[in-house]
């Protein structure tokens, strides 16, 4: 067995209802704090109400879509001066990411180029971050167990980390409750992205016993508990997909993901599209790509068996079977998501040097990239 190591959050708590206890666990963490929310600040006044009753000065932060370097500079520039203690962010990835970030960059002596990858400097920390606290209310991007916060460079066409193990979250608070009723198009999108965290760890050439351990499960009780959900609300397969989002979260910080992360990150840079979305786009065919490909075929021969025992039909075509019962239950493809083909091959160019595709099964090249993103579309 190959050596490998990890790295998880701080303590997780996870069940239905354990959100109650939020106010009292993140007030042990000093007085004065940071809230990142979602575009709804109503959402969030039940958290702030009980943080400011048990005697903390909050300020409220809102993230109404995904964070990008100017948004991001903004909420720095007042949440220096607030002399926080903590950082908490209650809402999906977005809100979870510029929590992160902002936790990671309050006490950071230098700027916010000299952590960002690829187009900055990519340095690790030089001051530890201030103690963050994540509270998803979406079962999607695994960020409530990531060391990396996802920042939108719209110059540049580009998304990239700020990334250091010390950024892993304090305390993970994870109640499924907080994702019930989430609306059908967010929980598709989510939902697929949360399959894909766990189905590329499974397949990456990075995979470990570990991340092994906690995908291997997950992927049958994900597709599952995703096509029930497309049914109808379900307690039980949001419970599911919470925990299946959580794994993703711990298996991609510890292991790699893949082509779908690739592509997903250079086409969130050049389109509004939401990640989420994007990656159920991407899933069927980069399977189909990988099935081709793969110098593993009895594992993804394993992930294509699950989807096949999830959604009928053949093994052989489940790829393109994930891919139809996507965009039957709603999804719209790249093209309609913003993504226009003659920017395929510039797409495909540019994810090859993303740190995602390093975990991809196999190096794949550029016209078999323009492939998928054709397929995707």
């Amino acid at each position: 067995m190959s050596a490998f190591s990890f790295a998880l959050p701080g303590r997780v708590v996870f069940g239905r209802g354990e959100a109650r206890k939020a106010p009292a666990l993140i007030r042990a963490h000093g007085p004065r704090g940071v809230l990142v929310h979602g575009a709804n600040p109503a959402r969030a006044a039940w958290l702030l109400d009980a943080l400011r009753a048990e005697g903390a000065e909050v300020m409220a932060v809102a993230c109404g879509a995904e964070p990008t370097l100017p948004m991001l500079e903004a909420a720095l520039a007042g949440a220096k001066g607030h002399q926080a203690d903590w950082v908490a962010a209650l809402g999906g990835g977005a809100a979870l990411d510029l929590g992160k970030a902002l936790a990671a960059l309050i006490p950071a002596p230098g700027g916010i180029m000299d952590h960002l990858e690829v187009v900055g400097r990519g340095l690790p920390l030089a001051a530890p971050p201030l103690p963050f606290v994540a509270l998803p209310t979406t079962a999607g991007t695994g960020a409530e167990a990531t060391r990396n916060a996802v920042i939108g460079l719209p110059e540049h066409g580009r998304k990239v980390s700020i990334r250091d193990e010390r950024m892993l979250p304090r305390l993970a608070i994870v109640d499924p409750a907080l994702t019930d009723h989430c609306p059908r198009a967010v929980t598709l999108a989510s939902g697929l992205d949360a399959l894909a965290q766990v189905i590329e760890p499974y397949l990456s050439c990075k995979a470990t016993p570990f991340t092994d351990a906690l995908v291997r499960p997950a992927i049958p009780q994900g597709l599952r508990a995703l096509k029930r959900l497309m049914e109808t609300e379900d307690a039980a397969a949001r419970d599911i997909m919470a925990w299946v989002s959580l794994c993703g979260g711990m298996a991609l910080a510890n292991g790699g993901l893949g082509a779908v992360h690739g592509l997903a990150g250079v086409i969130g840079g050049v389109t509004p599209a939401a990640h989420g979305a994007i990656c159920g786009a991407l899933l069927g065919p980069v399977l189909a790509m990988n099935r081709a490909h793969s110098p593993d075929p009895a594992r993804i021969h394993k992930v294509c068996t699950e989807i096949a025992g999830a959604f009928g039909g053949d093994a052989a075509e489940a790829p393109q079977g994930l891919a139809r019962w996507a965009r039957d239950a709603g999804l719209p493809g790249l093209g309609a998501q913003g993504l226009d083909a003659a920017r395929h091959r510039a797409v495909a160019e540019a994810s090859l040097s993303s740190s995602s595709m390093k975990g991809n099964p196999f190096v794949p090249s550029v016209p078999q990239l323009c492939e998928v993103l054709r397929e995707a579309g």
